[in-house]
Parts: structure tokens; C-alpha cells; sequence
């Protein structure tokens, strides 16, 4: 426990070197630092005409004459007719044929020993057994209790307090930092626990002395005891010791999130949304299939024209083979005639002997 009070009036309260309380000693404190300037008079008393009521039932107020306070708040349903089948003479409940008296059973001890009431089976497949009665329904006419109506008090003077007088005992101290020089210290403790002991006390000015006092002191016993302490998993076994359906708890708390990750790991490729195809502009599944048969129509197009060029060159060259043809079978008698020109006897040159 650490008290620190500082020269600008204010304090702080640590338990455990943890603060669970701050503020001022002059704004803060109850009761306060300073008692107050004026007291209530233990002497005044409340005047006997004094009304402290600000309402009050009017006073002309009269009751109707049509007002029965007398009118139950429930009344029989005129208007209900008993179901068809309904079994008068039959009881709701019928001692139970196979009941035995228990062995043990002493008449002279325990009385007369009766068989335990059953549901009567009849009543199973009738409406109702027993006295039929017609149900209760709200009373239209009740009313209850007159009252007469609240009206404002109009000598309503308030809630009554006793009157101010100055403090005899007023003091006022703008610096309680600075206290009077004191030789003991006492303790006032409302605990429920007995056996509390304050082995060690220091006062001090500077705060560095008080929080090396501690280290010294508390530091090392929180030290011994967390180090004496179970850890975690400790603590788990030893409370499933005492609550052995906690075994459950943690192989759930286990086995569940390692399920849930060898699922996700196993599972597909999860497929992209659709607001990533339109972020990303990515061709979709049905978007490729109809890609992929426009190309293979594509494609068929582009080789059947390829055939038909070839065959258009197939057919264009064999037209040209045979102008070709024609054109060598015109130019062969050409040659030949051209050949019995150079053979015969005037055109050919005269020799030299």
C-alpha cells in the first residue's frame, strides 16, 4: 500500500505499486479537508402546516352513479357452449390400476396407503372430463376502486430543510500538503478477514525511496510467489481435475480450429467474385468457353478458305498448264515449218571449196 501526497494539494493511492485512487485533498475528500462554512440548525423544526405535497386528490371531485366498485374483473363467458362428447362422470385423474403397495409400507406409521393418481385415459380421446365450467373473460363494466383524480397542491411549499447556520467548528486550510508534525500512525480496517498484520511502515519525501523500499521488500515476495505459482497450462489440468467435463472444453477448443484449417487447406481454389473479374478485367469461365468456340469457328473459316485458295490455285494452274500446252503445240508447227524453210535448197548458203 502507497499513499503519495504532493505539494499542489494532490495524492494518489497504490495498491501493489497499481494507482486505485487520485485526486485533490481539497475537492475530493469525504468528508472533506474542510468542514463547510454553514451547518443545518439541529434545532429548526418542520412547521405543522408546513405541505409537502405537490399533488392532491381533488376535492370536488364525485363519483359516477354508474360506478360499480363491486364488478369482479372476471365474469363467466355467456356465450360458451360445452364441447359435444364432453364426459361429465368421468374424473380428470384415476388412481393407477398397477400400483403396488410398497412392502416396507407400515399403515400405523405412515396411514393408509393410496394408489398414485394417472391421467384418466378416457379423457385422452374426449374433450374434457369432469364438471364442465363455462371460461372467465374480462368484465366489460369493471372498474375497480373510484379514486378521485390528482390536481395540483396549491399550497405545495416544497420539500421541507432545516435552515442554515454558521459552523462553530469552520476552519479552512488551503495547504493540508502541509501537515502538523505527528509522532504515530493508526489504522482504522473493517475486513472480513482475520489475522492481518503491518509488519513495516515508511514515510518519506522522495517517491524514488518509497519504490525502491518496495522492490526491495513486496518486489521480491511477488518474485518468490510468481515463480511458486502454476502456469497456465498448470492451472488447466488442475482444474479439470475438479471439473473433468472440461476435458471436452479444451479437445473441442483444439481439435475444432485444427479441423477448420486442414479443411481450408484441402478445399478447391476458391473461385474469384465478381467484383474481381471487374476489377481485374479477367475473362470468366462462361466468357472463355464462348472465346474458345469462337475461335475454333474462326479457325474452321480461315481452313476452309485455305482450301478453297488451294484448290482455286490447283485449279488456276492447271488452266495454265494447259494455255502453256496449247502454246507449245502452237509454237511446234511454227518450228517445224521454220525447219523445212532452212532445208531447202535456196535458202541454204553456198559452200566454199
Amino acid at each position: 500500500f502507497l499513499t503519495v501526497l504532493n505539494p499542489d494539494n494532490s495524492f494518489e493511492i497504490l495498491v501493489d505499486q497499481t494507482v486505485v485512487n487520485s485526486g485533490n485533498l481539497l475537492n475530493d475528500m469525504s468528508p472533506p479537508v474542510n468542514p463547510p462554512r454553514e451547518i443545518e440548525d439541529p434545532n429548526d423544526q418542520k412547521p405543522e402546516d408546513w405541505d409537502e405535497r405537490p399533488k392532491i386528490p381533488d376535492p370536488d371531485a364525485v363519483k359516477p352513479d354508474d360506478w360499480d366498485e363491486d364488478a369482479p374483473a372476471k365474469i363467466a363467458d355467456e356465450n360458451a357452449v360445452k364441447p359435444e362428447g364432453w364426459l361429465d362422470d368421468e374424473p380428470e385423474y384415476v388412481a393407477d390400476p398397477d400400483a403396488e403397495k410398497p412392502e416396507d409400507w407400515d399403515e400405523d406409521m405412515d396411514g393408509e396407503w393410496e394408489a398414485p393418481q394417472i391421467a384418466n385415459p378416457k379423457c385422452e380421446t374426449a374433450p374434457g372430463c369432469g364438471t364442465w365450467q363455462r371460461p372467465m373473460i374480462d368484465n366489460p363494466n369493471y372498474k375497480g376502486k373510484w379514486k378521485p383524480p390528482m390536481i395540483d397542491n396549491v399550497n405545495y411549499q416544497g420539500i421541507w430543510k432545516p435552515r442554515k447556520i454558521p459552523n462553530p467548528d469552520f476552519f479552512e486550510d488551503l495547504e493540508p500538503f502541509k501537515m502538523t508534525p505527528f509522532s504515530a500512525v493508526g489504522l482504522e480496517l473493517w475486513s472480513m478477514t482475520s489475522d492481518i498484520f503491518f509488519d513495516n511502515f515508511i514515510i518519506c519525501t522522495e517517491r524514488a525511496v518509497a519504490d525502491d523500499w518496495a522492490s526491495d521488500g513486496w518486489g521480491l515476495k511477488k518474485a518468490a510467489d510468481g515463480a511458486a505459482e502454476p502456469g497456465v497450462v498448470g492451472q488447466m489440468m488442475a482444474a479439470a481435475e475438479e471439473r473433468p467435463w472440461l476435458w471436452v472444453v479444451y479437445i473441442l477448443t483444439v481439435a475444432l480450429p485444427v479441423f477448420l484449417v486442414v479443411l481450408f487447406c484441402c478445399s478447391g481454389k476458391k473461385q474469384p467474385s465478381a467484383a474481381e473479374y471487374k476489377k481485374t478485367d479477367a475473362p470468366q469461365p462462361d466468357v472463355m468457353d464462348e472465346e474458345k468456340e469462337e475461335e475454333k469457328d474462326k479457325g474452321g473459316k480461315e481452313e476452309e478458305e485455305e482450301e478453297e485458295e488451294a484448290n482455286e490455285e490447283k485449279l488456276g494452274g492447271a488452266s495454265q498448264e494447259e494455255e502453256e500446252e496449247e502454246e507449245e503445240e502452237e509454237r511446234k508447227p511454227a518450228s517445224e515449218d521454220e525447219e523445212n524453210v532452212n532445208r531447202s535448197p535456196r535458202n541454204r548458203k553456198p559452200r566454199k571449196d
